[in-house]
């Protein structure tokens, strides 16, 4: 329930066709082959990850899988059991009573207060390493802001003048969009939903299901790793719903947790960084 409600709500638990693009462009457009990006992963149930070394899972906290569920990975169409979750210290489960405020209300407000104060990434450490599956580099740099992205998703799909289709499933056809980020601070990297004819000519934002899906720039001829979809901050007249024109997505900033990655890996047996 709390995993619908982040995205539904305000949270974009990306654990979400995927991805949410203009009512005026061929869906067709947006579509592409696995081949593509063979590092997603794929949470059970829903949601995404990518896959950053040999074994290693890079994913929002929310969408990890949880204790007991016994759970596998799908990447490059191979299945992957879990050795080990490890969440940030700093991720806060959010309360039952904060989604229920704001169904009852009709405003998420004190749900995005929350989200903007927790630490939304986890690593997963696979029980064998995707050997034949090249990893996807982070980003380690600072000049996220005004760069063009790529989003990568699975998730819910539908267009920005109606929302995402109702009841649609959250696991579908592979879908790539491109958005502006338009800033950031020490959590989290963001960009705008916007209406055509402003937005890019292949403009798009992700779906419920696609949480902890990727957020890709083009840095020194390569695809890095910059972002995790993590929550939405929803327009007034669709406060609870996700997919509308005018909404802000909100994505874990990769580049403010390498220590942490690099540090957690060294210490559960993945390469230590030569001093």
């Amino acid at each position: 329930m709390i995993r619908r409600l982040l995205l539904v709500l305000a949270m974009l638990p990306f654990a979400a066709a995927a991805v949410v693009i203009r009512d005026d462009v061929d869906d067709a457009r947006y579509r592409i082959e696995a081949s593509a990006f063979p590092a997603l992963a794929d949470m059970p149930g829903e949601g995404h990850g990518v896959l950053i070394a040999p074994g290693w899972v890079l994913t929002a906290a929310h969408a990890a899988p949880m204790e007991g569920m016994g759970a596998t990975i799908a990447i490059n169409g191979k299945r992957y059991g879990v050795d080990r979750v490890l969440l940030h210290p700093g991720f806060k489960r959010m309360p039952d009573a904060l989604g229920k405020e704001a169904m009852a209300t009709g405003s998420p407000s004190r749900i995005h207060a929350f989200l903007a104060t927790s630490d939304d990434i986890a690593l997963i450490r696979l029980a064998a390493p995707a050997s034949d599956v090249p990893p996807v580099a982070l980003y380690w740099g600072t000049g996220e802001a005004g760069q063009v992205a790529a989003l990568i998703g699975k998730g819910a799909t539908g267009n920005g003048a109606t929302g995402l289709v109702p009841n649609g499933s959250h696991r579908t056809t592979l879908r790539r969009a491109y958005n502006a980020i338009t800033g950031g601070n020490e959590r989290y990297l963001w960009y705008r939903f916007d209406r055509p004819p402003q937005g890019l000519p292949l403009e798009g934002v992700l779906g419920n299901g696609d949480s902890g899906g990727p957020l890709l720039i083009e840095d020194q001829g390569a695809w890095k790793l910059v972002g995790l979809g993590s929550w939405i901050t929803a327009v007034p007249e669709h406060a609870l719903e996700a997919g509308f024109y005018g909404q802000v997505v909100h994505n874990v900033r990769v580049s403010r947790y390498i220590d942490w990655i690099e540090d957690v890996m060294c210490r559960n047996g993945g390469a230590c960084r030569q001093p």
